[in-house]
């Protein structure tokens, strides 16, 4: 198994910084993998030890463990076509030039201000979405959205005829045996993230529209713990796996469908984060991959140290998976 040292000496001095409460982390090598929790669940209003079996808020990462992988399921189908105008599924938007496409690589240009966003409920939240603009980025400039991957949602629910969020259980979380993942989870089981209205969030998703959205969101809303994760990242290596391992055909400049494409030289290692601070790295190359799970919200969300770090650590298993 490849040596990664520096890398774990890296997130376990985020916890010794105080930069998070605790990390629960792991990192997959020739099939073999290892995994560390440290530090705290959280700091407030107690202190509590994190343990390894806690459910953490996904965030993002909702987007690459459910919902782009059931939509590369419908593409291998051939429900849909990558090059499908959105309007063919969704008529009231207004733009026929986007694509499928264009929502899995973040390229649609779709950007917005919806005034009085957070008090809309969720009928009124998905009509205010399918009237924003496309800017003039549309086809030209990678601009990381919610969006796109909630219009994707709302196509996946008209295949399946039920809500995304339970349509990815049925269709990939529970396939992949994924024992903990869930979008109901109990909170005594998870890490909280921060007070809103006066309130911990606790086994609640932190995004704003995943709680306006509740089953109809497929941006975010998914809890699991460290296991679960691993095991995901683990079968994303797998070439039999054929709706999560990818095959580097159809990228766009720094983008693969709904990853991240690092350059690492190889162009074959793949990123995501997730708001909360969860982070994975698969690389295709070498065969390995890392799974960092914190809490790097709470008890505040500015932690824009953490941000630096993060990219330090991405860089640091790059280098010891050579």
């Amino acid at each position: 198994m490849a040596n990664f040292e520096e890398t774990k000496a890296q997130i376990i001095d985020l916890v010794n910084r105080r930069i998070v409460p605790g990390a629960s982390f792991g990192f997959i090598s020739s099939a073999q993998t290892e995994k560390f929790t440290f530090g705290s669940r959280e700091w407030v209003p107690e202190i509590k030890p994190l343990k390894g079996d806690k459910l953490h808020d996904l965030a993002s990462l909702t987007k690459v463990m459910g919902t782009v992988p059931l939509i590369l399921k419908m593409l291998d189908e051939k429900l849909i076509n990558l090059h499908d105008p959105v309007k063919k599924y969704l008529p009231e938007f207004s733009d026929g030039r986007v694509e499928l496409f264009h929502l899995l690589t973040h390229t649609s240009g779709i950007h917005g201000y919806i005034p009085n966003r957070d008090s809309l409920n969720s009928d009124e939240l998905i009509q205010a979405l399918l009237k924003l603009p496309v800017t003039d980025t549309f086809n030209k400039k990678v601009v990381y959205t919610d969006t796109g991957l909630i219009f994707l949602g709302l196509i996946i629910e008209q295949f399946y005829h039920m809500p995304v969020q339970d349509a990815i259980m049925k269709y990939i979380i529970e396939p992949e045996g994924l024992k903990d993942a869930t979008f109901d989870p109990d909170p005594n089981r998870c890490v909280p993230t921060y007070v809103v209205d006066g309130k911990m969030l606790q086994g609640i998703a932190n995004d704003p529209k995943a709680r306006q959205l509740g089953k109809h969101c497929g941006s975010a809303g998914m809890f699991a713990t460290l296991d679960d994760v691993m095991q995901f990242a683990q079968d994303m290596l797998k070439k039999d796996k054929k709706f999560l391992y990818h095959n580097f055909t159809t990228l766009n400049p720094g983008r693969s469908l709904g990853w991240d494409v690092k350059p690492d030289g190889s162009g074959h290692v793949l990123f995501h984060t997730g708001y909360t601070g969860e982070f994975i790295a698969v690389d295709y190359q070498h065969q390995t991959a890392m799974v960092v799970m914190t809490n790097r919200v709470h008890p505040i969300q500015n932690n824009q140290l953490f941000l630096e770090r993060r990219e330090t650590i991405l860089n640091s298993f790059l280098n010891e998976s050579k």
